[in-house]
């Protein structure tokens, strides 16, 4: 059975800018993405339905017999098992929103169609279903999802010993080390929840962690950094001062003193030294963020609610970030005050005002930034950051009223 996980439109368009540069699948939350829990139920037999400038970085693998499951649901058991009962032309759904159908190959364009197919329903599923359907979900439900990954990953498994005599352990029966993991001189407690290190991970001298915690291969906790509990580092990411509550898709850097609350951070992202987000407004309002489906703010519900942003985008040294901003791929931030909360992809400047990032010099920026940790930006990633830049256009050439009008949302 392979397994092929396909955008919902909808849903695609509610987490931009994250989705600009992957599947809904590919994204983090929890110890692992999406895609990767169901490839701990399903094996290699997964792959993703994406839109067709990401297809090639991102394919799908159609077989003789595919189930299509809506890639914005982390799976559980129960819902394993049932997707694996599914017979072919049968879909299955949770208050009439598809979860998955069995069926033969589908292009991206072609799954709009399947609405209104006439597919034999599978019956309605009984149980909870876990979507993210939101950027904000992806750190609302963290927590959660780490214990959830924690369970199944380490079933079975016995944990690296912590050998440093220095380091003090709190509920050690929740804390597990892959190969390699390295702690010295750390305060880990695992009180509230677990804590994950993964392969080659290292937290340093005078590092305080609180679980639900989870370290990718081969990151970093710097000297004193505070982790807050409800974190996912992603692999290869290196960070220090404070975070709460907040994600950091992979080869990411906040590894000097400033905090970050309830914020989602893409992949090849670096906050300067001391760059802080708020993540809750003076007046104690539910934040509002900017929504690209809507074209406009779109109110969370949140009290708490920091900083959402896309791949590739830098904020320099200092950088003060407004509760709920979303920047999109490959900004360059900087300067003093507070940059207004909207900030679209290859935007250059701060709270004075923007210009476009062009698109040469972005490419350069990243193809330097990933040769720094061993990586290659291919040709098929510039083709992918080359439509973010059209596609995101429209937004770079905003008159000055309308940027008023975003800064005070």
């Amino acid at each position: 059975m392979n397994i092929i996980l396909f955008d919902d439109k909808t849903i695609r368009q509610n987490l931009l800018p994250l989705t600009f540069t992957r599947p809904v699948a590919d994204i983090r939350t929890g110890i692992l993405t999406i895609a990767e829990k169901w490839k701990h139920f399903f094996k290699d037999n997964v792959s993703y339905l994406t839109q067709d400038y990401l297809q090639a970085k991102f394919p799908s693998k159609p077989g003789t017999e595919n189930v299509y499951v809506n890639g914005a649901i982390c799976p559980d058991v129960a819902l394993v098992v049932k997707i694996r009962s599914l017979e072919p032309g049968k879909a299955l759904f949770k208050n009439k929103e598809l979860i998955a159908f069995h069926a033969d190959s589908y292009s991206f364009n072609k799954l709009s169609e399947f609405y209104s197919h006439t597919f034999e329903t599978a019956g309605e599923y009984p149980s909870d279903v876990h979507f993210v359907r939101e950027v904000w979900h992806i750190f609302q439900y963290n927590g959660q999802q780490i214990r959830s990954d924690f369970d199944f990953i380490t079933t079975g498994l016995k944990s690296q010993p912590i050998t440093d005599p220095y380091t003090i352990v709190y509920n050690p029966e929740n804390i597990y080390l892959e190969e390699g993991a390295e702690v010295k001189a750390a305060i880990l407690n695992a009180s509230n929840g677990p804590i994950y290190l993964g392969k080659n991970a290292k937290v340093e001298e005078g590092a305080i962690i609180r679980g639900p915690f989870s370290l990718g291969e081969g990151s970093i906790v710097n000297m004193g950094g505070k982790m807050r509990g409800d974190n996912s580092i992603g692999p290869y990411c290196k960070v220090g001062g404070e975070i709460s509550n907040s994600i950091l898709f992979g080869y990411s850097s906040k590894g000097h003193d400033g905090f970050i609350g309830n914020s989602v951070i893409g992949e090849w992202c670096n906050l300067g030294a001391d760059t802080n987000s708020s993540n809750m407004k003076n007046n104690y309002a539910e934040v509002k963020l900017w929504n690209y489906a809507k074209a406009g703010f779109k109110n969370t519900g949140l009290q708490f609610c920091g900083l959402v942003m896309g791949d590739h985008t830098k904020a320099g040294i200092n950088t003060m970030f407004n509760t709920g901003t979303v920047t999109g791929v490959s900004a360059n931030i900087f300067g003093a005050g507070l940059p207004r909360n909207f900030i679209p992809s290859f935007s250059w400047g701060g709270s004075s005002g923007f210009e476009t990032y062009q698109l040469r010099k972005a490419l350069e920026t990243a193809e330097k930034a990933m040769e720094r940790r061993g990586k290659v930006l291919t040709e098929v990633d510039k083709a992918i950051l080359s439509k973010v830049f059209e596609l995101e256009r429209e937004y770079r050439t905003w008159d000055r009223k309308q940027e008023i009008h975003i800064s005070q949302n």
